[in-house]
This record gives structure tokens, C-alpha cells and sequence, in this order.
């Protein structure tokens, strides 16, 4: 089990979020906490708030970014093969309606090969409270087996 697994499992979620926030402190403007973190999974939510909002009133385009890496990337991390390593390489995003409400990001890994080196490419999707798709994101990962 990755060590990022074995805290998540041990600390439970809201502490997990808080330690992820403070390794990179950029992911707390946007007030996340973990839902679920599994090999291929992980859910994250943000809740809607004022400072996270754009001219219209909707969640901001980099706030919707931050989500998604958090999710791709903690899940990439717990999938990967022990010894393994990570790096975002590129993210290619669709902004599909407007977020008005809290929401919900799902990154899914189900579909990748974890086994081998190279890129792959990470989907998320994110979700309003009911329940259209908001916004996705395909992020480019390099994995390199140890």
C-alpha cells in the first residue's frame, strides 16, 4: 500500500485534506476534503464559497484546475506501483456549464495501465450538487518505475 493510502486509511479524511493542503498549500483556497482515495479512485469535494467564485457568479476556471489535479494527482499516487514516481506533465480541460452550488470531482484510473512507465493520461470529471457535469479534465501523468 503507497504511503499517501496508508495515511488516508489512518487519519481519515478530513485530517488527510488537511496534511494534503499543507504539503502544497495552494489546494487549500479552494477548501477541499477527500470523500474517497483508492488505487483508480478519488473523490474530492469543494464546497461553493465566495472566494472561489468568478464575474458570474460560477466557480472560477482555475479553482475547477485545482480540483481536478488534486483528485488526478493523489490518485495517480496511491495507483502507481510502489517506488514508483509522478509528475503532471499538461491538462486539457473542458468547461461544460456554469458551477453554481458545491462540487464534486471524480477521478477515475480504471482504465489505465499503472503497470508500465510513460504517460498516461489521468480523466476527471467534476459534478454540481445536481449532479451535471461541469467540467473535465484529461491530465497528462508521467509515471516512472523505479
Amino acid at each position: 500500500m503507497s504511503q499517501l493510502l496508508g495515511l488516508f486509511n489512518s487519519a481519515g479524511p478530513a485530517a488527510f485534506t488537511q496534511m494534503a493542503c499543507q504539503m502544497a498549500p495552494y489546494f487549500s483556497s479552494i477548501a477541499p476534503e477527500f470523500a474517497e482515495l483508492s488505487p483508480n479512485r478519488a473523490v474530492v469535494n469543494v464546497p461553493f464559497r465566495k472566494e472561489i467564485t468568478n464575474h458570474l457568479a460560477s466557480v472560477h476556471a482555475i479553482a475547477l484546475c485545482n480540483a481536478a489535479e488534486l483528485a488526478g494527482g493523489t490518485m495517480t499516487d496511491v495507483s502507481i506501483p510502489a517506488g514508483a514516481r509522478w509528475i503532471p506533465k499538461g491538462m486539457t480541460v473542458e468547461y461544460l456549464a456554469k458551477a453554481k452550488s458545491n462540487i464534486q470531482a471524480v477521478a477515475d484510473g480504471s482504465g489505465i495501465d499503472w503497470q508500465t512507465a510513460g504517460d498516461k493520461i489521468v480523466p476527471v470529471e467534476i459534478f454540481d450538487e445536481g449532479g451535471v457535469k461541469v467540467f473535465t479534465a484529461h491530465i497528462t501523468m508521467n509515471v516512472k518505475l523505479a
